[in-house]
C-alpha cells in the first residue's frame, strides 16, 4: 500500500501530478506520478512503504488545488470475475486490515473517474455498492460512529467493470463527497449558471457553522465583472448589499431586491464609495491571472475590503506554474506589509479553465 489515487478534472492530470509531487517532497516523501492523459485521475507511487498512508493522514487535503479526492490504494485488481467481483475485493481489504484499523470505517464509496467514458460505469457502481457494503459489514467493517476522529471511508475505484483500485481515505482529511464532487442544483431564479461557482466556493471554503457570521445582512460587497449577476445573486441571497460593477446589464430580478447598486464602470478602475466599509470583494473577470492577482492585492493593501473570493483564469500551458506564481505573489505582498491572512485555492467542480481563490485577512 504505497500508492495514492487522486481524482481531478479531465485534462488537468499533469497539473495534479506536479502538485502532488511537490507537496509530497515538502513532507520528505518521494515518488513518481503515473499520468494517463484525460483519465481524470493520477496515481502517485511512493518509494517507501507506508508513506502513502502518511500523506493521506498528514498532507492537508485542503492545500491541494487540483485534487478532488485523495485515497490510499492497493495495486490494481484486474480481470475480476463477472460472477464474483466481491471476493477479490474482500481479500484485498483483509490484507489492508493487517496494518490499518478498518473497524474505524463508517462509509463505502464505489466510484469511477469523472470522464465521459467512465460515467457509463456509474450505474454499475451504484448497483454494486449494496452487495459490497453488506459483505464488508459481515467482516465487522463500516460500523464505526460517523463522528469518530480517526474514522475511515472505504473506496473502490473502478476503471472498468472488471478492474479497480481498493483503498481508503481519512475522514478528517478528504473530500466529504462521492467522487470528490459537490453537486449543486441550479436555482431557477439565478441569472446565470456561473452562480454555482460562487455557491460551491462558499460551501468549500467557509465552514457551515461560520457562514452566517462571515456572510450576513449587515455586510457590503463588491462584485467586479458582475453582469448578468450570477455571483451577485449568491451574495444577495445571503442578505449582503452588493455594488455590482460591470458595463453590462444586471438581471432585473436583482434590482427588484433593493440589495444592489449597479455601477457601470471598469472593474480595474472602480473604487468603493467613500465612507462605506466593504466587507467582501468577489471577482470573476476574464483577464490574465497575474493582473487579477495584482488587483486583489491592491484592494487589500488599500484597506478597501478584508475578505474575497475570485477566479484566476488559467493559460493553455504551464497552468500549475502560473497558479504558483500568482499565489506566491499575493502571499509575498501581504507578508511584506506584516498582514496575516488565510489563503486557499481550489479547482472546483464548477470551474473549468480556472481556479477559485479564497483570501481573508486575519
Amino acid at each position: 500500500m504505497n500508492k495514492l489515487a487522486l481524482y481531478c478534472r479531465m485534462g488537468f492530470e499533469r497539473e495534479l501530478a506536479a502538485e502532488i509531487t511537490d507537496k509530497a517532497a515538502e513532507k520528505g516523501v518521494f515518488g513518481f506520478a503515473r499520468v494517463t492523459e484525460n483519465s481524470g485521475y493520477v496515481i502517485f507511487e511512493c518509494y517507501q512503504p507506508g508513506e502513502a498512508d502518511l500523506l493521506a493522514r498528514e498532507l492537508p487535503f485542503q492545500q491541494l488545488i487540483f485534487a478532488r479526492q485523495m485515497i490510499v490504494v492497493s495495486d490494481l485488481l484486474t480481470d475480476l470475475p463477472q460472477q464474483d467481483r466481491i471476493t477479490p475485493i474482500l481479500q484485498q481489504y483483509q490484507q489492508i486490515a493487517e496494518t490499518i484499523p478498518l473497524t474505524n470505517s463508517n462509509e463505502l464509496w464505489v466510484e469511477t473517474a469523472d470522464t465521459n467514458e467512465a460515467k457509463e460505469l456509474l450505474g454499475f457502481c451504484r448497483k454494486f455498492t449494496v452487495p459490497l457494503r453488506q459483505a464488508l459489514k459481515k467482516q465487522g467493517w463500516l460500523n464505526a460512529k460517523s463522528n469518530l476522529k480517526s474514522g475511515l471511508t472505504l473506496h473502490v475505484f473502478f476503471l472498468q467493470n472488471n478492474t479497480c483500485y481498493v483503498g481508503y481515505s481519512y475522514n478528517h482529511n478528504h473530500s466529504a463527497h462521492l467522487m470528490g464532487i459537490q453537486r449543486l442544483k441550479f436555482p431557477a431564479d439565478a441569472p446565470s449558471r456561473s452562480t454555482l461557482k460562487l455557491e460551491e466556493a462558499i460551501l468549500s471554503f467557509i465552514p457551515r457553522q461560520k457562514e452566517a457570521e462571515l456572510l450576513n445582512e449587515t455586510m457590503y460587497a463588491v462584485d467586479l465583472g458582475a453582469c448578468p449577476g450570477g455571483w451577485t445573486y449568491q451574495l444577495v441571497k445571503r442578505g449582503l448589499f452588493v455594488y455590482a460593477v460591470d458595463h453590462g446589464k444586471m438581471a432585473a430580478s436583482l434590482h427588484d431586491t433593493g440589495r444592489i447598486e449597479h455601477c457601470a464602470e471598469d472593474g480595474f478602475k472602480f473604487q468603493p464609495p467613500k465612507r462605506r466599509k466593504i466587507d467582501w470583494l468577489v471577482c470573476d473577470m476574464v483577464e490574465q491571472p497575474s493582473r487579477i492577482a495584482e488587483l486583489m492585492v491592491k484592494w487589500l493593501l488599500n484597506g478597501w475590503c478584508h475578505s474575497m473570493i475570485f477566479n484566476l483564469k488559467l493559460p493553455m500551458k504551464k497552468r500549475y506554474a502560473e497558479v504558483q506564481q500568482c499565489l506566491q505573489f499575493i502571499a509575498d505582498k501581504l507578508s511584506q506589509q506584516g498582514l496575516k491572512f488565510q489563503l486557499q485555492a481550489k479547482h472546483l467542480y464548477h470551474d473549468r479553465e480556472e481556479i477559485t481563490v479564497y483570501l481573508r485577512l486575519l
